[in-house]
């Protein structure tokens, strides 16, 4: 049946529109190319909340980072997933920082960011023991904040789907075509119909408003490279730590997760357009980081045998500088967010939704359940409540991933959520997130994918196609073998 609303990429901006959308009498649908919820920018990024400080004021931006970092507490709540309101401090450490710092804090005045503050070095150092020594003085903001994007997206989707919205995922769209009252999406599995389309495709919403003959924005991709350390050494900060930002962005950060694992980066690369899947680091791009991290914290040198990962993720870059949310005829562009757009994810929500009212008629629905509980985790409960949890479901005295403490349980409870991919596991339990980062517990999860979907072990991916964790297996030749 026709949709009334088609909502194109399942990231963290995708998401938060479907969720908000089906607060009302509408039916909705929600497209992704991935086989996963949040695969793109989502996924790899700082996790940070922002107070709103370095948006220029009167712009899309700073009104919806505002907004959104006043929505999102509530959000997370009711959804489920992690959220930490810990503060941020961009750092001084010279005359021209000052300056710099001085500028922030005049312009989240004008954009009204609660409780913002210029502290000098005494209060800093009490804030943050471990900051370099030369630095000044901060500008704090204590109402940012951090989450886990990929479990809020996790979750939004799943209250979205509670909620009566219909997934298509690993559906790449490929055409589209518009005919009065109705727009169809060409897509590679079938065509699907709408009254109106939402394109929130991340680094390939110029590519989708192209196919609909649209042509006026560019996106690009910005490399930004990360470190992740063990969780045995605890985080050296306790807010998230800016350096004085450049026209490149905010800068090499050092922050905790809300897992209490310590973060470094991101660095600031542009890539060409035909790069939007180049997601490598580089020597280069890796020292920069460390290096840049260590002038804002130098104790960041002993944590260097505790690194357990490093990756990189693209932003998607307007050519606007600013969000672009415009409409075209049935076409609804959501493009352009690079930071903060998480921040501002609940807030462009709300924006597009006011948008498609003046579209159409759109009535709250009493059944809205705004609820959604997520995967409970063995790791977070106490052995009272793991004895009671054995008894009623013996799975959970499998731990599979030694790390991160993960039963057999919470892997079943992720497949049957939807996770058909080692990272769709991954992103629900944490499981291979841990120091051996899947080294022990992948055959087991393997195993397990095969046995409660059906699915053969050739089949199973890491998570997007031609990411097979078996490339080859023939009975034959290991019996020769043998």
């Amino acid at each position: 049946m026709p949709y009334d609303v088609v909502v194109v990429g399942a990231g963290i901006v995708g998401t938060s529109i479907a969720r908000e959308l089906s607060k009302y009498g509408i039916s909705i649908a929600l497209v992704d190319k991935e086989p996963d919820f949040g695969w793109g920018a989502t996924k790899a990024n700082s996790a940070i909340v922002h107070a709103g400080y370095d948006d220029e004021p009167h712009t899309l931006k700073s009104h919806l980072c505002a907004r959104g970092n006043a929505l999102f507490e509530k959000l997370c709540m009711e959804v489920d997933a992690p959220f930490e309101r810990n503060g941020s401090l961009v750092v001084a450490f010279d005359s021209e920082d000052e300056k710099r710092v001085e500028e922030l804090y005049e312009r989240g005045l004008k954009n009204c960011v609660p409780m913002l503050r210029v502290i000098e070095k005494r209060e800093l150092l009490e804030r943050e023991p471990n900051i370099n020594e030369e630095a000044r003085c901060a500008l704090f903001a204590p109402s940012a904040a951090i989450t886990i994007p990929y479990e809020l997206t996790i979750g939004l989707a799943e209250n979205a789907i509670a909620n009566g919205v219909e997934v298509f995922l690993d559906t790449k769209v490929i055409g589209a075509e518009e005919k009065e009252e109705k727009v169809t999406l060409i897509t590679d599995k079938g065509r699907i119909e709408s009254s109106y389309v939402v394109n929130a495709a991340g680094l390939y919403a110029d590519e989708i408003s192209k196919l609909f003959g649209y042509d006026g924005f560019s996106v690009t991709p910005r490399r930004g490279e990360y470190f992740l350390f063990d969780k045995k050494f605890r985080p050296l900060v306790n807010s998230t730590i800016f350096p004085a930002p450049t026209e490149k962005g905010k800068g090499i950060l050092v922050a905790k997760t809300c897992e209490d694992i310590m973060l470094i980066g991101p660095n600031s690369r542009d890539l060409k357009a035909e790069e939007k899947e180049n997601t490598e680091t580089t020597q280069e791009g890796l020292r920069e980081v460390f290096d840049g991290a260590k002038k804002l914290v130098p104790d960041i040198e002993k944590a260097r045998r505790h690194v357990i990962k490093n990756f990189a993720g693209n932003r998607p870059q307007s050519s606007t500088k600013d969000f672009i949310i415009e409409q075209k005829e049935r076409l609804i562009n959501v493009a352009g967010m690079q930071s903060p757009g998480l921040t501002a994810a609940p807030a462009i929500a709300e924006y597009v939704a006011e948008m498609l009212k003046y579209n159409m008629s759109m009535k709250k629905k009493e059944s809205f359940n705004p609820i959604r509980k997520r995967i409970r985790a063995f790791r977070e409960m106490s052995n009272e409540e793991r004895k009671k949890a054995i008894k009623e479901e013996p799975l959970y005295g499998h731990i599979v991933c030694r790390c991160e403490y993960v039963s057999e349980a919470e892997i079943v409870e992720a497949i049957k959520r939807g996770a058909r991919t080692l990272d769709g596991v991954k992103f629900r339990t944490r499981c291979s997130m841990g120091r051996c980062q899947g080294g022990f517990d992948l055959p087991f999860v393997v195993e397990i994918i095969s046995r409660e979907t059906g699915m053969s072990a050739k089949e199973i991916l890491k998570n997007s196609k031609g990411s097979e964790v078996i490339k080859a297996y023939n009975k034959e030749l290991l019996k020769e073998e043998k």
